[in-house]
């Protein structure tokens, strides 16, 4: 089955990642550094990259070829292969729209968040649409989100930032996103549509 052009071209290397520098140099330092923060807060409205930078931050973390010093994950990896396919059991993505109760969140993340990774280096969340768990869900959040085990990395993404605890968004490290420009879109779009073979 053919993929969509938005999976075919998501980006999947830091270089890729269009029009938000100042989050990509920052992410990647800290990436080469080894100093990667136990919990995040992407924020900004929809398709400017927030899901794309999570799912490459789990990417680089875990991949099983990155040297000391860099930031790129390898691609070829088997935990970057299966980051990338959506089918690793050590990256967790969940859509708070659809789980916003407490019940599911004892379940899936402070229960999951016990046991140690797998073929993976660390146990990550991404949790899209943080802002719209229960009040009890984010009361049953906050313990960990304190004291998480040290082989878990939570990232969540929001675009209504207003809307997350404040007590939450204090132990996240916070990175705003911002409407990617005209001039990347069509250089983006210029790329695909070289690639595709598509005159415009």
């Amino acid at each position: 089955m053919p993929k969509a052009l938005y999976q075919k071209y998501r980006p999947q290397r830091w270089a890729e990642l269009t029009d938000q520098n100042a989050i990509k140099i920052t992410l990647t330092n800290q990436l080469m550094r080894g100093e990667v923060a136990q919990a995040y807060l992407l924020v900004g409205p929809r398709g400017v990259g927030k899901t794309t930078t999570a799912r490459l931050l789990a990417k680089s973390v875990n991949c099983l070829n990155r040297k000391e010093g860099e930031a790129e994950p390898c691609n070829s990896c088997e935990v970057c292969i299966s980051i990338q396919n959506g089918n690793s059991l050590d990256v967790m993505e969940i859509d708070a729209a659809s789980h916003t109760g407490v019940d599911h969140v004892r379940e899936t993340i402070l229960e999951g968040a016990q046991v140690t990774a797998g073929t993976a280096k660390h146990r990550i969340y991404i949790i899209d649409e943080v802002h719209m768990l229960s009040v009890s869900a984010f009361n049953a959040m906050l313990k960990i989100l304190e004291e998480p085990p040290a082989h878990v990395i939570f990232i969540l993404a929001t675009t209504e930032a207003h809307k997350v605890p404040l007590t939450i968004i204090s132990r996240c490290q916070r990175f705003d996103f911002r409407q990617v420009s005209s001039d990347a879109i069509r250089t983006r779009l210029a790329m695909i549509c070289a690639s595709e073979k598509v005159t415009i």
